[in-house]
């Protein structure tokens, strides 16, 4: 399948770009060639590239990822997150190709315990939150006649990019013992799983656009982000302790939702996608990066 993607550094685009070769031609568009923080003029480049690869479906794995940064930088994180997605699903939509967005549990208040349904009521905590469902709304908006879908996930992870395991590593090299927030629970999950169930969705939706929709997909089991770093530095054969503490001792300028727990199992009966086990996928990752002895 002829696939182009938004996003070419961050971490499901990477991965993405790996899958290039095995049975499908992907086209990564970086920031260089269509700066989405600037949607009306990158969509000139996106048309561009529509005509000149011809793809059969698109992915959009780039955004603003950065959580707290939004809260200062309000402007930029809903030109990327918001207004970039929408722009986006409505050029599918004119180009009659389907469109995969990736979003995120930060659509959710994290209340509760119970995983989250894809029609729960959302209800964003921060900027970063907010312009994702304004994204989300936007690409369903778009009411795309050759399939789209928004892809929700959760604390994603992998050898390259910035994020949580390698952020663990080096601190745990470091330290003797690392406080890590233990009221916070959800699915890690690793962003090569996301960028294969992009692509299995994106074929899924060329055959059978009526299995358009709001889509979970997280890793299991759930667990904290305690636990998730006490499992890195087992693994990763650390000698760091880990002492768990809530999220009131460690303020940050974004709200985080406490329970980030996602109900996939419609992804799983649509698609076949079933959730991955993180703690495989970290030992790829620690595998890739050489973190293993």
């Amino acid at each position: 399948m002829r696939l182009l993607v938004l996003g070419r550094s961050g971490q499901v685009a990477t991965e993405l770009a790996r899958l290039s070769g095995e049975g499908h031609k992907i086209r990564c568009l970086g920031r260089d060639e269509a700066d989405l923080s600037q949607p009306e003029a990158a969509m000139e480049a996106v048309r561009r590239a529509l005509d000149a690869f011809r793809p059969e479906a698109v992915i959009n794995a780039a955004a603003w990822t950065a959580v707290d940064a939004a809260e200062a930088q309000k402007d930029t994180a809903r030109a990327l997150n918001a207004e970039a997605p929408s722009a986006l699903a409505r050029l599918a939509a004119e180009a009659g190709l389907p469109f995969v967005q990736i979003s995120t549990d930060y659509v959710f208040d994290g209340a509760g315990e119970a995983p989250f349904a894809t029609d729960a009521a959302t209800a964003p905590l921060g900027t970063y939150g907010r312009t994702k469902l304004s994204g989300e709304e936007g690409v369903a908006g778009a009411a795309n006649p050759a399939g789209w879908a928004v892809l929700r996930t959760s604390w994603v992870f992998s050898a390259h990019g910035t994020n949580f395991v390698k952020t663990m590593l080096r601190l745990g090299a470091e330290r003797d013992e690392l406080r890590v927030v233990a009221d916070q629970v959800g699915g890690p999950t690793p962003a090569a799983a996301i960028a294969r169930a992009c692509v299995t969705i994106a074929e899924t939706l060329a055959a059978d656009p009526g299995r358009s929709g709001i889509y979970h997909f997280s890793g299991v089991p759930d667990t904290s982000w305690a636990c998730f770093a006490r499992e890195i530095m087992v693994q990763a054969k650390l000698d760091c302790r880990i002492e768990e503490i809530p999220s009131t001792d460690y303020p940050t300028p974004a709200t985080r939702p406490l329970n980030s727990r996602l109900d996939c199992r419609s992804t799983e009966a649509v698609f076949g996608l079933a959730r991955p086990d993180w703690r495989a996928g970290l030992d790829r990752v620690l595998t890739e990066l050489e973190a293993t002895p």
